[in-house]
């Protein structure tokens, strides 16, 4: 399949949107569930450890691992439809 004219403005719109959401989510978790809402969050323990805690030093490490195979993941669907695989 060869790319169209106005494929590669729209492959990288739906890139940088790819982007912004998984950034997004990662910044909601490690900021958000590590810091922000760290006082709510203690009151339910994970493993014999506050969740708050939990989120701050193991959930956010998590969260980025599992976004970076999403991404990949996103991105190879996003490379057929647009003719750029392999």
């Amino acid at each position: 399949m060869t790319p169209s004219p106005n494929t590669p403005k729209t492959y990288w719109k739906k890139n940088l949107k790819y982007l912004f959401v998984l950034l997004l989510i990662w910044f909601a978790v490690s900021y958000g569930a590590g810091i922000l809402f760290k006082d709510t969050l203690d009151t339910i323990r994970l493993g014999g450890f506050p969740l708050g805690f939990w989120f701050a030093q193991q959930g956010s490490i998590y969260v980025f691992v599992i976004l970076i195979f999403v991404y990949v993941w996103l991105m190879n669907r996003l490379d057929k439809k647009h003719g750029y695989d392999e």
